[in-house]
């Protein structure tokens, strides 16, 4: 099987190819945000022709129940920034691209063998991952974004614009994402940096796990 694992930092990229050395798995750097996602995967998927990909990296966390180092398994992903507005139909809602998915559901047995990882130490939750072109540094950006997505567990930049490419291209996919801080609890994204500084470099191990389960 042909894996292939995009992220969008080369902070990321560093600590996940020192993780792989089969020939079938290729790490990618993408860039950051939701454009230099779609045309990471759509070359990962012309060039390495992977039977799935795998979005790694990290992201804000939400929720009582999920803390830093955490793992939230997408689910689901959507946009938190993508509205079309009702000028052609009242069908499209907010998060969704006319004429594609609500949310993109990841591929239910990769997502069943996600939830079986069992790695001491690290909690595994699995729920809807949201995307936007922002980075949140700030309890009232967030608050913007939870309050038309409470169920949300992790917000990002690129996950969502992966899945698209993925779904258009009929390439199964799932995201896992490493809570890096959360926002709601944090000031001036403190979190996100001492993340970095200290506890990042066991943090991207269930990558590898997974992949190896496959």
């Amino acid at each position: 099987m042909k894996i292939g694992i995009i992220v969008a930092m080369d902070k990321e990229l560093q600590q996940l190819k020192q993780l792989f050395s089969d020939e079938n798995v290729r790490v990618e750097k993408c860039g950051i945000g939701k454009v230099n996602a779609a045309l990471g995967a759509q070359r990962m998927i012309n060039e390495f022709h992977p039977d799935i990909i795998i979005s790694s990296g990290c992201a804000g966390g939400n929720g009582d129940d999920i803390n830093i180092q955490d793992v939230i398994v997408s689910r689901e992903v959507t946009y938190h920034d993508v509205y079309c507005g009702r000028a052609v139909d009242d069908i499209t809602i907010y998060g969704q691209v006319q004429g594609l998915p609500a949310r993109y559901v990841a591929d239910p047995l990769l997502l069943e063998k996600a939830k079986a990882l069992n790695i001491e130490g690290i909690n595994i939750h699995d729920g809807l991952i949201v995307t936007g072109d922002w980075f949140v540094d700030s309890k009232e950006k967030m608050r913007s974004i939870i309050e038309k997505f409470p169920e949300a567990k992790a917000v990002d930049m690129e996950s969502c614009a992966i899945a698209q490419t993925c779904y258009i291209n009929k390439v199964p996919f799932i995201s896992f994402r490493v809570i890096s801080d959360i926002p709601l609890r944090d000031t001036d994204a403190s979190q996100y940096h001492d993340f970095w500084n200290t506890i990042a470099d066991h943090s991207f191990q269930i990558t590898k796990t997974f992949a190896q389960s496959l």
